[in-house]
């Protein structure tokens, strides 16, 4: 499978929402309780300073997206944050990290000076040992900042890199 990375078109929101709403349903891992919608869903990712896809190239399935934005405003603007989204078909083939490497140099390229998550869930491993492999830095741990799905309360874990 070949694998592109490249900003979103409108004609990829329909994949984007649904992969997005994927995750959001998992509950373990986004903040946001409630799914997009064909009308929420455009809105919000056209707020973004920058959304790239990943897309398979020998039949324009999208197969995971980011969203990057500033983490804070004025004298923190240079702050960035991002999330991420790979859709449960593909998870593990490594689609997470190209949109990450893609997110550092989008953010670079849009004048951010760091990228910052501010709630990395402790028990998405598979996310912390990204980060932590591409030189990502952990801030701390926040006791119970995580409302799982099933009610209980998860630590997260705040991480920077410099752009």
């Amino acid at each position: 499978m070949n694998i592109i990375i490249e900003a979103y078109q409108t004609s990829d929101l329909p994949s984007m929402i649904a992969i997005w709403n994927e995750v959001v349903e998992e509950g373990i891992a986004f903040p946001q309780l409630n799914p997009l919608n064909d009308t929420t869903g455009p809105d919000f990712f056209a707020a973004q300073t920058y959304c790239g896809v990943a897309k398979n190239t020998e039949n324009g399935e999208i197969l995971g997206l980011y969203i990057l934005h500033p983490n804070n405003e004025g004298r923190c603007g240079h702050i960035s944050n991002a999330s991420y989204a790979v859709s449960s078909r593909v998870r593990g083939l490594h689609i997470g990290e190209q949109l990450v490497l893609d997110c550092m140099a989008q953010g670079k390229a849009h004048g951010f000076r760091i990228l910052q998550f501010n709630a990395v869930v402790r028990t998405n491993t598979h996310a912390r040992h990204l980060y932590e492999r591409l030189g990502f830095q952990q801030l701390g741990v926040i006791p119970g900042g995580f409302l799982m799905k099933d009610g209980h309360y998860e630590d997260i874990c705040p991480y920077y890199h410099l752009l």
